[in-house]
Parts: structure tokens; sequence; C-alpha cells
């Protein structure tokens, strides 16, 4: 197995199963009645059931492959398959891509030395475990997230439920616009709760895309900031015809007389195409154009996230001196000393912003604490 290096390694998020001895016994081309390996059943559904996305990389010939899958009951737990002929390392490399992740996200599990070699060459980062590990995978640091929230639970099939979005989006004739206003989407915004923790944490853990300043907050940190009045510890949801997306971003927000403090935004990559972040942006300049208060918006960058930097500079936020910055401290979660880029403290003259036109959104007054309303007016 690869080496993840030093500590707690990094949760997996995807498993790529080889098929032929490894999640199966017997080589299917050979005409052998292959069956589950013993225990493989249980180690799927387990890794299911905690939220670790599985697929499929496998030399062999895809319809007869995949029917043996369906018969053996377990296809449907895999997103992306790639069942075919090249390269292992080409395939794993599109299953991330598909499903929007790191190659350090994702691990294969295959019998073949040399399979497992070539993966590693191409794909250093992709963790490899022989097959005979299989059993032991459930056992493992890296699979073992110390919480499962209910979005974890419903993972793989919001996934699956997003492809087929996709596919519908290929087949749409309409604009862009006219296609999400077609899904009927709405994006709700709530206030935290104790028991809604896990999945705020979790967000700011697997978030790296569009996350603003790249710090994950622990859990006792965000029980501190929800019992703190001056914070906010808010929560976003998405849903459409097809189902929902779970939750989808968080904000922590730091109340000052004269501005509020953004700590955080980050919000999952899986929603980006719907534009999540413009929507929380905006809304964020809103709420403050009614309180009369500026914004201030912390962001570093890191070798993942330059695309929240362009929708805060897009809202408007901006490098201007201001007397509203000298209320802001430094976050005591933050350790500089861990980042090689500082943070930068970004401005917003706020301005009142029109609601957005491709979703409904259902979020709290944050002019009148405790109060929910419609924000779309």
């Amino acid at each position: 197995m690869s080496a993840p290096g030093r500590g707690t390694p990094p949760p997996v998020k995807c498993l790529v199963w080889d098929l032929d001895n490894t999640l199966w016994n017997g080589t299917l081309l050979e005409g052998d009645d292959v069956a589950l390996a013993d225990g493989v059943r249980d180690v799927i559904t387990g890794l299911d059931a905690r939220g670790i996305l599985q697929s499929v990389c496998s030399r062999n010939d895809h319809d007869p492959a995949w029917a043996r899958l369906e018969a053996l009951g377990v296809a449907e737990y895999f997103v992306v398959p790639q069942i075919g002929w090249g390269r292992k390392s080409d395939a794993v490399r599109r299953i991330a891509e598909q499903l929007n992740f790191a190659p350090s996200a994702l691990a294969l599990i295959d019998d073949q030395p040399a399979e497992r070699a070539e993966v590693a060459h191409g794909l250093p980062d992709v963790r490899c475990y022989p097959a005979e590990h299989a059993t032991t995978l459930l056992t493992l640091p890296e699979f073992s997230p110390r919480t499962v929230t209910v979005d974890a639970r419903q993972r793989r099939s919001m996934y699956q439920a997003g492809f087929r979005r996709t596919d519908e989006q290929a087949r749409f004739t309409g604009s862009d616009e006219d296609f999400l206003r077609s899904l009927d989407l709405v994006l709700g915004i709530t206030r935290a709760t104790p028991g809604e923790l896990a999945r705020v944490e979790e967000l700011t853990l697997r978030t790296s895309q569009m996350n603003a300043t790249g710090v994950q907050y622990p859990d006792h940190v965000l029980r501190d900031l929800l019992a703190e009045p001056r914070h906010e510890v808010l929560v976003t949801t998405l849903t459409d015809r097809f189902g929902p997306h779970g939750a989808v971003g968080v904000i922590l927000l730091e109340r000052h007389p004269g501005s509020w403090h953004l700590k955080l935004l980050a919000t999952s990559c899986r929603v980006v195409a719907f534009g999540v972040g413009t929507v929380l942006l905006n809304w964020l300049c809103d709420q403050a154009a009614r309180a009369g208060v500026h914004l201030l918006a912390d962001f570093r960058p890191t070798d993942r996230n330059r695309m929240m930097e362009i929708a805060y500079r897009f809202a408007g936020f901006d490098d201007a001196p201001c007397p509203c910055r000298a209320a802001i401290r430094a976050d005591p979660h933050e350790d500089g000393s861990a980042h090689p880029h500082p943070v930068q403290l970004l401005h917003l003259a706020a301005e009142r912003r029109q609601p957005p036109t491709t979703l409904r959104l259902n979020a709290p007054d944050l002019t009148a604490p405790d109060v929910t309303s419609d924000a779309r007016g």
C-alpha cells in the first residue's frame, strides 16, 4: 500500500475496485462462474453507509461485466464505472474528474502489483491497496469518518441524481438559465443547530475548491461560535425536482457595530454550476446593506480555491482601505504559521442586491435575529 504520510491519513472519498480476483473470485473473460469474494459485500455496504463513494476500474468487456455486477446485486453501489481497455491510471483519472475530486481523495484496490504500480506512477496521490486487504478496509482510519451525517448516508444517491441531472441538461435545448429554472431549485439558509454541526464540520473538512480560506473548523470550535451572540453559523441546503443535494454550504459571520466579518464561506463543488456561491454572496451583501454595515471577508489563496477568489472579486470585494477594518481581529482558530499565504481581508461597501432569478431562496433576516423570512423580497 502506498504510504499516505505521517499522522492521521486524509479521508478516502472514493474507493475504486478492480473486478477479477479482487471484487469477485475468478476471471470473467475466462468463463469462470465468478462470485463475490468473501466479506466483500459487507465492505461495499459498509463503505456506502459511511458516505464513501465506490467505483469500478477493470480490464473487461463492459456489458458482460456490468451484467454480472447486476446479477450479484451490487451494481447500484458503483458510480462512474470504467470497464474497458487501456491504462488504469487513465481510467482512475477519469473517475476523479467526473466526481470533481482531487486524485488524493481516491484509492484503488487491485490484485495485480503491476496495475497498482502503474496507477501509483501515473497518479502518485492515489492510495493503492492489494486485494487481500479488502476485508480490513473498514478498520482503517482513512475509511472511518469520525461522524456519519445524514447527508453522508445519502451521498451515493445524491451523486447518482446529479448524473441524471447532467444527462437531462445535455438534452435540454434552451439556455443555461432556462434549464436552471426548469429544475425548481430551492436554496435554504438556516441558522445551524447543535445537531447540525457535524454536517457543518464535514463541509469545512471536505470542501477545498470553494473554500475561501482552507481553514477547517472542528466541532468544538463551531460549538463555541454557536454560543457567541455576535456570531452566525449558517448552513445552506439545496433541493430540486431530482431530489435533495443535501447541505451544500456554510457561512461563518461575526457582527461588529459598523461591519460584518465573513470568516468563512465554503460551498460544495457539486453546486458550482448552480451559482450557489454567487447567490450567497449577493444575499450577504443585501443583508449587510439593509443593516447599514460594510462587509469584510477573509480570503486566503490556496492551490485549489481560485474559483472562490473570482466569486469574491466579481461580487465587488476589493482591497480598498476603510476605517471599518480596525474592528477586525485575527481569528483565534487561525494558525498563520501553518500556511504559506497570509489571510487577506477583502472589503465591500454593501449595496442592495436583486434576488436570484434561477432559484427560490429561503433565508433568515440577519437584520432581525431569530426572525426567519423569505429573502426573495
